[in-house]
């Protein structure tokens, strides 16, 4: 099967992939903060972040039956980004010069990746 080019449709699928990522660590982190153990594996927003999960993995199916794994999972990693701007906005946790200096260099990996497309 020959890949189809990176349209924005395809980069929108990616994008939501991302989105339904950071959605369902977000509710993780939700479920786990503040609960025990069990109370957290059955508290709802966990049963949310499994449906994260599922949605992501038919999205992420569906993507890589048409985009190139060279090309898809490095745009993925901008998971990475959102999932901690999401940690420093939604948790309040604290991002160090270092760790900055990490989400830029994903970002540019994933720009440097995304100009040479399929």
């Amino acid at each position: 099967m020959t890949p189809e080019p990176l349209s924005l449709s395809l980069l929108a699928l990616i994008a939501f992939c991302v989105a339904t990522e950071t959605g369902r660590e977000i509710c993780f982190k939700q479920a786990a903060t503040g609960q025990t153990g069990w109370q957290a594996i059955f508290s709802p927003v966990t049963a949310l972040g499994i449906f994260f999960w599922f949605v992501e993995l038919l999205a992420w199916s569906r993507v890589l039956s048409l985009v190139p794994l060279s090309l898809a999972f490095p745009i993925m990693a901008l998971s990475y980004v959102s999932i901690a701007m999401a940690g420093t906005l939604l948790f309040k946790e604290s991002i160090n010069l270092r760790h900055a200096l990490g989400i830029f260099l994903v970002t540019a990996g994933v720009v440097c990746v995304g100009v040479t497309g399929s």
